[in-house]
């Protein structure tokens, strides 16, 4: 007897995405690991990532980890059979994911109201910089430009103020919006099966990472001044190490487990007292041969701490391999390449990448078949017509 395949959650859900580059397309990513059937609609360039990052069989890291799984459809939407095809396409689907300025999809006659029209159970997400109908909503936004106006960067530079400022390592504006996106859309599912309607959902980047700041209070209320210091990264005999203390818990600590002796007189200067307890934390944390001694000593001081890592080790952390964050799938080439697995572990239930990113265009006669019952003629003369692409751009 075959043993049942636990569900997808999100099996049977049609998603129609025509968004780029990162926050939404990290939103269609998570829909379908999920279970949802992802079809990725590109316009006849292609998806400007695809050329980020290294290039496997045609297919660049960047776009490879954010479309993994989902299904390719390149429509020219400027054309009136392309706009008309991809109004079809979204009767079909439950949700639809852009990330345009708020006047691009109305202006290619699919802004929600059209889309309502023909499909009033839509579910529509509109990811942009500044949200829709404010005063900004038509600037250009990356995640660097949300960082700035959301005060992020001032704040590292106060925070941090031997170091210039500078942008964030990695695209946090971005991702919010998109994992705040799927948060809207599977409420708007839930509210659907309620009231049998659809929602159109604006979401601006910058609103995202606003409620995503867990201090933003401090600034809002004057209060920074309140927030303690950043945790110290320190040099042990195995390599660097973030403790997740200040430095008077550590040198407590220190003292009354590992019986430090204070090198510091009761009535020295306190700047004095500080920097001669910190440089016997960081002899004694210097002595530690190996990360073995390393835990030891933290566990026996009962505090958090972490091994200081580079991104590219990380297949080899515990966790990591413990937990098959990191997986492998077909790369296109005859082997495999590396790419973060969902991160949604249920108990009765499936979330994993689905398979590697398409090529553009890959999917076209498929999900034509799929959903619009278009047979092989149909899609002959459509890329005939220049309205359906695929491959590489020329």
């Amino acid at each position: 007897m075959t043993a049942t395949a636990p569900p997808s959650p999100l099996a049977g859900l049609r998603v129609l995405d025509f968004t780029r580059v990162l926050s939404g397309p990290i939103a269609g990513r998570m829909l379908c690991d999920l279970g949802a059937d992802v079809v990725k609609v590109e316009p006849p360039e292609g998806d400007v990532s695809r050329l980020w990052g290294r290039q496997v069989a045609g297919i660049g890291g960047f776009f490879h980890q954010q479309n993994a799984g989902k299904r390719s459809v390149c429509l020219d939407l400027r054309a009136a059979e392309g706009r008309d095809l991809a109004l079809r396409l979204a009767e079909r689907a439950d949700i639809v994911i852009e990330n345009f300025r708020p006047d691009v999809m109305p202006r290619l006659g699919l802004g929600y109201p059209e889309l309502r029209a023909a499909n009033p159970r839509l579910i529509m997400l509109s990811i942009s910089g500044f949200g829709a109908g404010g005063p900004q909503s038509r600037r250009a936004a990356y995640a660097s430009v949300i960082h700035a106006e959301a005060g992020l960067l001032a704040r590292s530079a106060r925070r941090l103020p031997t170091v210039a400022v500078s942008d964030l390592p990695w695209n946090a504006a971005d991702t919010n919006a998109g994992l705040h996106g799927v948060i809207a859309i599977l409420a708007a599912v839930v509210l659907r099966t309620r009231t049998g309607l659809g929602q159109h959902i604006d979401l601006g980047m910058l609103d995202a990472s606003l409620v995503t700041d867990d201090n933003l209070h401090l600034a809002l209320e004057a209060a920074e001044e309140l927030q303690g210091p950043p945790h110290d990264v320190w040099s042990s005999g195995a390599g660097p190490l973030l403790i997740a203390a200040d430095t008077r818990l550590i040198w407590r600590r220190l003292t009354e487990i590992h019986g430090l002796s204070d090198p510091a007189a009761p009535d020295m200067a306190q700047p004095e007292k500080i920097r001669l307890r910190r440089a016997a934390i960081a002899a004694f944390l210097a002595d530690l041969p190996d990360w073995i001694a390393v835990a030891a000593a933290m566990d026996r001081m009962n505090l958090a701490w972490g091994e200081v890592r580079e991104a590219r080790d990380l297949a080899q952390h515990p966790t990591v391999q413990a937990r098959g964050a990191i997986a492998q799938v077909d790369d296109g080439a005859g082997g495999h390449r590396p790419i973060p697995q969902s991160p949604y572990r249920f108990s009765d239930a499936t979330s994993e990448v689905r398979g590697p990113a398409a090529h553009r265009g890959e999917h076209n006669a498929q999900v034509l078949e799929d959903w619009l019952d278009l047979g092989a003629a149909d899609v002959r003369r459509l890329s005939d017509n220049g309205v359906l692409l695929s491959g590489a751009p020329s």
